[in-house]
């Protein structure tokens, strides 16, 4: 009987239930798209390995490292393998065409990333060829680059027109991979600007480490610095997620004030929903006076209030909750590589969900105590 009342009572005003459930539909969509959006900022650091660190000039990643040092940092207790990236920062045929560019010592940077997946045929053929490229999934569906393609990048960092070849498009191990960069050899960024600069060549932008034991990364980090000390190109050592999340720090006032707008979504609904309780209390005190009357005690009424609102605020959640992921999907690539990975976790459908709750029982608390408090006399005299 308790269940056929809750539902009765949630539907009665069917054109008011169904805007709070609108209502509350949204709210739940806008807090799991904003959820996203911070974890989508931090999806670098996230899939970093704590097995991998990264050797950056130590007044600022743009100043560039002298070649040599990387036998050096090679013979360092502790470091398993070495590789070299240069960010490059080409233009894709206009500027807002953004998208990670890095030239790669190809035959061991591939080895410390096992994440990005490459078929045997693809990888010897990026190999093979010194203009070839590799580039990820995402980012070739988004340019609609296809193997053998050749793409023109316009210098900045370097100036000049480049050509690359695709030779591969890699996946990702994991749904939380990047897959929207373009990789191509160091060796031939590092032969051209020989014959075009030749003061900026055998410069690297940085060395990623590899590390045989996960536990001895500060140790490490700091003898790599330490070898390094007093020279004319300081080393900064830090570990891949630090790394990355130097990156976001950068933008840190962006992610709190998303965060902030989220939670406040949450509170004006709530404001919501506690007023269409409130109403309906209002409209049926005759109703709980009667039941009263009738032998249903309090707790029953309290029981009566709470069933009402969590029965909208669950119908409102797991709608919202069911359009985050074709709207999450849309919007991801509506923003093409600006996201590298933009998927929704478990973690924020558990926080749509548990948000949801709270407004469905938040919402009841006064209704609750105040139908539960309905005098029975004055309650039929406002019958007549």
């Amino acid at each position: 009987m308790l269940l056929s009342l809750i539902f009765r009572n949630a539907f009665r005003h069917r054109l008011r239930t169904l805007l709070t459930v609108v209502g509350l539909t949204v709210a739940v969509l806008a807090f799991g798209l904003l959820s996203t959006v911070v974890e989508a900022w931090y999806a670098g650091a996230e899939g970093a390995s704590n097995a991998r660190l990264i050797v950056r000039n130590s007044i600022s990643l743009v100043f560039p490292m002298p070649l040599t040092y990387r036998q050096k940092i090679r013979q360092i207790d502790g470091v398993k393998a070495i590789s070299t990236a240069n960010w490059f920062g080409g233009i894709y045929k206009e500027p807002k065409n953004f998208f990670p560019q890095f030239a790669v010592e190809a035959s061991t940077y591939l080895d410390l990333y096992p994440e990005y997946v490459l078929s045997d045929a693809e990888r010897k053929e990026f190999m093979r060829d010194r203009k070839g490229a590799l580039v990820g999934e995402k980012l070739a569906a988004t340019y609609g680059f296809k193997l053998g393609d050749t793409v023109t990048l316009k210098g900045t960092i370097f100036p000049g027109q480049w050509e690359f070849v695709v030779r591969g498009i890699y996946r990702g191990r994991d749904a939380k991979t990047d897959v929207s960069q373009f990789f191509f050899h160091w060796e031939y960024l590092n032969e051209t600007m020989k014959i075009r600069v030749p003061r900026r060549a055998n410069q690297v932008g940085v060395y990623v480490v590899e590390v045989a034991d996960p536990s001895r990364v500060a140790e490490i980090s700091l003898a790599i610095d330490s070898a390094f000390r007093n020279s004319n190109a300081e080393t900064l050592t830090e570990t891949e997620k630090a790394f990355q999340l130097g990156f976001v720090s950068m933008t840190e006032a962006i992610v709190v004030a998303i965060r902030v707008v989220s939670y406040l979504v949450i509170f004006i609904i709530l404001a919501v929903m506690a007023n269409t309780m409130a109403m309906t209390v209002r409209e049926r005190t005759a109703e709980y006076a009667t039941l009263k009357a009738l032998g249903f005690g309090p707790l029953f009424l309290r029981l009566l209030i709470y069933g009402e609102a969590l029965a909208i605020a669950g119908l409102g959640g797991i709608l919202g909750i069911a359009l985050t992921f074709p709207v999450a999907d849309a919007f991801g690539k509506a923003m093409g590589t600006l996201f590298p990975v933009f998927i929704v976790s478990d973690l924020t459908v558990g926080m749509q969900a548990a948000c949801a709750l709270l407004v469905g029982i938040v919402s009841a608390v006064f209704p609750a105590r105040s139908a539960a408090r309905v005098n029975i006399v004055d309650g039929l005299r406002s019958m007549a």
